[in-house]
């Protein structure tokens, strides 16, 4: 989460309390406004505490027309009751909410069998915060499973992860927070994400892995898993070098099974020792939650799992995170069990088909060129055409938000800082009618647009509130 640096100003300032909020004495709540920055003196009526929260929040954007995000938006009253139901249950007190420590169990077996573990009973995982919890356990077992083989040079010898430069902030994070060297494939003319040959070629006897991503954040493109095992295969083959791959499924992993179900990028691989996968994302469950699971209990070294005597139990806890809502667990199997299957393919259908069919109408607008359509995940970039030349990405990015749309224009990383786009993401929610109305709002902003003499964004930093 961003780091908040406090008030910028020294001045206090106080919220104004409207008459009418005061249930008993409006004078006396008008008299005691409740400064900003600190914690009041006294205590104000929740009626009041309510609304003046409810007034501050207003101006937000509208969660259901950022398409930003590939967080979800919407789901079903009966999961927002049970959510609600569960709110304060702590995820981490097994021994006190058995239940809610089964549907989390039954969860994790519900993936394993749908990312096809070798033996689904075998295979270990858990829920998380989200992806990027997941994604740092992840890293942490294959740094452990490294250092255990190379017991001899390290820490004398400094590990490495291997990845596209397209990977979510995390991996990043990961590097950083455990030391280990990020050696990342760079893009390179229409390729977007990693290319297997090329990450093949930066592995070492340093490497603790190679991470592949089922669904770039930055186009939507899934990178090539097998053909990665592949080159990995042949690394082994001629060097001896055996390198796991991580699959960082954020959203992939809950598109993919059901869409493209030919397309082998699971533990069918042999070489893929574990996948995560955001449970708030495609998995159609509210913020946060997230899953981590590993072929089987060798992949998981044992010494990172703790084992501790919490309140009258023994509780097995692979986590970052230690106290947090069983809610959002719930409602991931709330999920599973509601749509199953067939129902899980309907709506990433659905969602796919809103965002091929929207693509295809930007770029019948002439003003726009597709690098990819939505046809892998239900997302797609655009950017302005060769000849377009009196606006850019970041000027439409802006003009749309005065219609409520939050739609991202950015630069892409190393080797194409010179690329930038626009970025919509489609999810359950978003229909084909809020399709039609944001294509029709983009369509009657284009005259204003050509008749510009130049872009008018200056510093691409900020010109838009999105960054990866």
């Amino acid at each position: 989460m961003p780091l908040n640096e406090g008030p910028r100003q020294s001045g206090e300032r106080r919220l104004s309390v409207n008459p009418f909020y005061g249930p008993a004495n409006p004078v006396g709540d008008m008299a005691e406004a409740p400064p900003t920055h600190r914690l009041p003196d006294q205590p104000i009526a929740p009626a009041t505490a309510h609304q003046l929260v409810r007034d501050e929040l207003m101006l937000d954007g509208n969660a259901r027309l950022n398409l930003a995000t590939f967080v979800t938006t919407w789901m079903e009253p009966e999961a927002g009751v049970l959510m609600a139901e569960c709110r304060d249950k702590n995820m981490i007190d097994k021994d006190e909410y058995p239940r809610t420590a089964e549907l989390e169990r039954r969860c994790v077996a519900m993936l394993a069998d749908l990312w096809h573990a070798p033996d689904p009973a075998a295979a270990v995982g858990c829920s998380t915060t989200g992806s990027s919890e997941a994604c740092m356990l992840a890293g942490m077992a294959l740094k452990r499973r490294w250092t255990r083989r190379n017991a001899d040079r390290y820490p004398g010898a400094r590990p490495n992860l291997v990845m596209g430069v397209n990977v979510q902030v995390c991996w990043e994070k990961f590097c950083n927070f455990w030391e280990v060297e990020a050696r990342l494939v760079p893009m390179e003319g229409e390729r977007f994400h990693l290319d297997p040959q090329a990450a093949a070629e930066l592995c070492d006897e340093n490497t603790i892995g190679v991470v592949g991503i089922l669904g770039s954040t930055f186009d939507g493109s899934y990178e090539p898993v097998a053909e990665l095992c592949a080159a990995l295969d042949a690394v082994q083959e001629r060097t001896g070098l055996d390198i796991p791959v991580h699959v960082d499924g954020a959203s992939g992993a809950m598109v993919a099974p059901f869409l493209d179900e030919d397309l082998v990028w699971d533990f069918r691989l042999p070489r893929v020792a574990s996948i995560n996968t955001s449970g708030h994302k495609y998995g159609l469950v509210y913020p946060g939650v997230g899953w981590a699971l590993w072929r089987d209990a060798e992949a998981l070294p044992e010494e990172l799992v703790f084992r501790v005597n919490y309140l009258g139990g023994d509780m097995p806890t692979f986590a970052l995170n230690f106290s947090r809502p069983g809610a959002q667990v719930v409602a991931q199997y709330y999920t599973f069990l509601r749509l199953g299957r067939d129902g899980y393919r309907a709506v990433q259908q659905a969602a796919r088909d809103v965002a091929t069919g929207m693509a295809g109408r930007i770029e019948a607008l002439g003003d726009f060129r597709l690098l990819t359509r939505g046809d892998e995940l239900p997302v797609f970039a655009f950017t302005t055409a060769p000849d377009v030349t009196a606006y850019d990405v970041f000027d439409v990015s802006r003009r749309l938000r005065e219609s409520g749309w939050l739609v991202p224009a950015y630069t892409f990383p190393a080797n194409r800082e010179d690329l930038s786009v626009l970025r919509v993401v489609c999810r359950n929610g978003f229909s084909a009618d809020l399709a039609e109305l944001l294509t029709q709002d983009l369509e009657r902003l284009l005259p204003e647009l050509r008749r510009q003499q130049r872009p008018l964004t200056r510093d691409k930093q900020v010109a838009t509130g999105f960054h990866h």
